[in-house]
């Protein structure tokens, strides 16, 4: 069962399409990620399956329903941006106005701490919480009501490592007590860990989608993927592209990646390029990967 289905959602702002009629459908009971290049769409999608925007064209469904009306919202957490709470108020203090806010009762309160590891630090004042806390306690507030679907806009942004993990953590907890998770994401490791199924963005078209499993084994390209980097990338990028049995190279944060024959090994990737006068600085053989998938399809880092 699908808990949503996007049929040709398209949205203009005058002449600039930011979607371009999109169309997938979100299984029940998976962690489904829209993934694209920051600029890509993915929060103008959120945005009109959420009732924040209008769309230019297309229809949405929850359950079946067009649209979001109250009973629909009610089962729908939402985390688009960062919850305004009180600075100088506790978890609990802040939780209260958000259930009052959105029409539930306190009753929930507790069981929303627990859940996100915060009971013990209810009392606290909300500007004492690490970046972590914070966006654990705003995932506390989508919770209220106990919601089927939850629905985040880039969940880990700006976390440090930890942060991260623990976002991570309770996402994965989540999805095995049953919730449907659609998150928005542009940091591909974190999709390839947490994600069932993935949507793949850029400048508003909609490039594949499927489970990860289905998104990585259609790939154009049958070679294995060695990630190379060295001081100065362009000139690697020059050499490489002299080298017999490279396919394709990516580049990206800093490093390249080579789709190559699979006869090639990364000790000739090396020799070749200290033979050419160029000191590697990174080599490994990676496999196939969320991350070299996407850069097969989308080319590039940003959209912006």
């Amino acid at each position: 069962m699908s808990v949503l289905t996007v049929e040709n959602l398209s949205k203009n702002y005058g002449s600039l399409a930011a979607l371009k009629n999109v169309s997938f459908s979100v299984p029940e009971k998976t962690v489904f990620g829209i993934l694209g290049p920051n600029g890509s769409g993915k929060t103008t999608l959120l945005g009109i399956i959420m009732d924040v925007l209008k769309a230019s064209g297309g229809e949405y469904y929850w359950n079946g329903e067009t649209g979001t009306n109250e009973t629909q919202r009610k089962k729908i957490g939402t985390l688009l941006e960062t919850p305004n709470f009180y600075q100088y108020m506790s978890a609990e203090s802040n939780l209260a106005i958000a259930a009052a806010i959105k029409g539930h009762g306190k009753e929930d309160i507790p069981k929303v701490l627990q859940i996100v590891n915060l009971y013990q630090r209810r009392n606290s004042k909300f500007n004492t919480y690490s970046l972590g806390m914070k966006q654990r306690l705003a995932i506390a507030s989508c919770l209220l009501g106990d919601p089927d679907i939850l629905v985040f806009d880039e969940p880990t942004n700006g976390l440090d490592p930890a942060g991260i993990a623990e976002i991570r953590d309770l996402i994965q907890e989540l999805n095995r007590k049953g919730k449907t998770i659609i998150m928005a994401s542009h940091i591909l490791d974190e999709v390839e860990k947490v994600c069932t199924h993935v949507a793949i963005i850029q400048k508003g078209d909609l490039k594949t989608v499927g489970s990860v499993a289905e998104v990585l084994s259609g790939s154009s390209t049958s070679g294995k993927v060695i990630e190379a980097a060295a001081t100065d990338l362009v000139a690697l990028e020059n050499i490489l592209h002299q080298m017999n049995g490279i396919q394709k190279i990516n580049n990206g944060d800093n490093k390249l990646f080579l789709t190559c024959d699979e006869s090639m090994t990364a000790e000739q990737v090396n020799r070749f390029c200290f033979e050419k006068g160029i000191v590697l600085n990174k080599l490994n053989l990676k496999v196939k990967s969320l991350e070299s998938r996407f850069l097969e399809i989308t080319g590039n880092q940003s959209d912006r």
